[in-house]
């Protein structure tokens, strides 16, 4: 007979890790001086889109709105994930990182969409545009958002949050640099049509960014499977370099927030005393976080007795 043991004894967590992140005061700072830099230059494209009847220097300064909108929402989500652990929060308050990325996400489509809708007035009804404020404007707009771009790179892969906050830094910077080549093109033709046309092509920019943004955060909250994590790999390479692991079945691997990964699964063993599970916890802690960055695991062991051979005492 081969049944399956599952000794209280033989469930284990590993405890190796810790919930505590650092609280990111340098990335506090980066998005402080950034929220300060969009909101001025925000007034500024307002005012001199209104000067200049430009849509597209208006359709900035809305995205502009939004940056300003996101940089703040990741800036107290991370004031958030910063509080430590409690009794009913146990894995800490990381997910706020990831509910304001969605948020942000939603809030960039619905920008999308009203810069569509105001294009496509434009369109029908072309306006003349004033190309010297347009410039002016859109190139103070433009060395801005390259600013606060350069500010945001470098922490831009930590977490989701700031990834987004980043998207929402980039697609701005792009758009800008779009309102500076349509000012010049406008200036140098005299085709009016320009300016909505750029507002279109803004708006799929954003739609763009949106999209993936939101598509991310979803993933995460419905916790998938991280994209580069092969639950198939994972379960190989713990059978192939484990001494003593015969099978590895109802396995679930999915991401607390960005960067921070768990892992359950059931584990099969032949050797079933607490020894040899504690040498096979080690080994199994020990490639995970090595290979595939899993650094919350609670595994429990279920012993298969081989016939004719009696289950250990110990």
């Amino acid at each position: 007979m081969h049944p399956a043991h599952r000794p209280k004894f033989l469930e284990t967590e590993a405890h190796h890790h810790s919930h505590d992140r650092p609280h990111k005061f340098q990335e506090r700072k980066k998005l402080l001086f950034c929220m300060i830099l969009t909101i001025v230059v925000m007034i500024v494209e307002i005012v001199g889109g209104f000067l200049s009847h430009s849509l597209a220097l208006l359709s900035d300064a809305g995205h502009m709105f939004t940056d300003f909108f996101t940089l703040g929402l990741s800036f107290f989500a991370i004031l958030i994930a910063s509080k430590p652990v409690d009794q009913r929060k146990t894995y800490g308050y990381f997910r706020a990182e990831v509910i304001a990325a969605l948020f942000n996400g939603i809030l960039l489509i619905g920008a999308a969409l009203f810069i569509f809708t105001e294009a496509y007035t434009r369109l029908r009804s072309p306006v003349t545009v004033h190309t010297t404020s347009m410039l002016l404007i859109a190139g103070v707009g433009l060395l801005s958002n390259l600013l606060s771009g350069f500010l945001l790179y470098g922490v831009r892969e930590k977490d989701l949050n700031l990834k987004g906050a980043f998207s929402h830094v980039l697609s701005d910077t792009l758009s800008s640099f779009g309102v500076v080549i349509g000012a010049l093109i406008i200036r140098f033709t005299g085709l009016s049509r320009v300016d909505p046309i750029l507002s279109l092509l803004i708006g799929s920019l954003v739609l763009f960014w949106a999209g993936k943004l939101v598509k991310d955060a979803v993933h995460i909250l419905m916790e998938s499977t991280p994209k580069q994590i092969q639950i198939p790999h994972v379960v190989k390479t713990l059978k192939d370099e484990v001494e003593g692991v015969r099978d590895i079945h109802d396995i679930h691997i999915w991401a607390i927030t960005t960067h921070m990964y768990a892992m359950t699964a059931h584990v099969t063993v032949t050797e079933c005393s607490v020894s040899d599970c504690m040498r096979m916890t080690s080994s199994i802690n020990r490639l995970l976080s090595d290979r595939f960055q899993i650094e919350h695991v609670n595994i429990q062991y279920e012993c298969e007795i081989p016939s004719g051979r009696n289950p250990p005492l110990q």
